[in-house]
């Protein structure tokens, strides 16, 4: 017959529930990096940062990340490749945004830089004016002046520069009728 511990037998513990609790602070940071690249990719920095909340020692945080990027577990290149592509496509974000949001996940700026020259000029446009498209058809029957700063406006949430929203915006409006010169921007 098994003794029971102190805490009153094994049926609440970790162990009770087949997880062993890590021995040491390396397999702690394994089990944490390996928990949180399950449910989806992470940069170095990602993972660093969540290693350090639990109290992770920098050295075997580093030494731990270090082996996952060996290993191809941790590619802050595809990972920065992968995210210009789905948030392009997805969300319609620009180059500027998705440089943003690169840099708050901690990719270095040289990654962020290559990721970004997967998206070329023309395909940033054609996306700008795909979201002008979607969106038109939402501000018919509001002026013209205010039809303009929301679908400029919109463009430059998702990181379009103001001269490329405005061009995108003013041949939307004429393809649909609008008198390019009531427009009051420069073409």
């Amino acid at each position: 017959m098994r003794e029971q511990g102190r805490g009153g037998g094994n049926r609440g513990s970790r162990e009770g529930r087949g997880e062993l609790p890590p021995q040491s602070p390396e397999e702690q940071a394994r089990a944490i990096c390996l928990r949180l690249l399950t449910g989806m990719p992470r940069t170095r920095r990602q993972l660093a940062d969540a290693l350090a909340k639990r109290d992770i020692p920098e050295e075997v945080s580093q030494e731990v990340l270090s082996r996952f990027e060996e290993v191809g577990l941790i590619d802050d290149a595809a990972f920065a490749g992968a995210w210009v592509e789905s948030r392009h496509r997805g969300r319609g974000l620009a180059r500027r945004a998705l440089a943003q949001e690169l840099r708050t996940k901690g990719v270095h700026a040289t990654l962020v830089q290559d990721a970004l020259e997967l998206l070329d000029s023309e395909q940033e446009e054609q996306t700008a004016r795909e979201l002008v498209e979607r969106k038109l058809r939402a501000t018919r029957g509001l002026e013209r002046d205010k039809r303009i700063r929301r679908l400029a406006g919109m463009l430059a949430r998702k990181g379009y520069p103001e001269g490329m929203a405005l061009r995108v915006v003013r041949r939307a409006l004429e393809a649909e009728g609008e008198d390019a010169d009531d427009l009051g921007y420069p073409g």
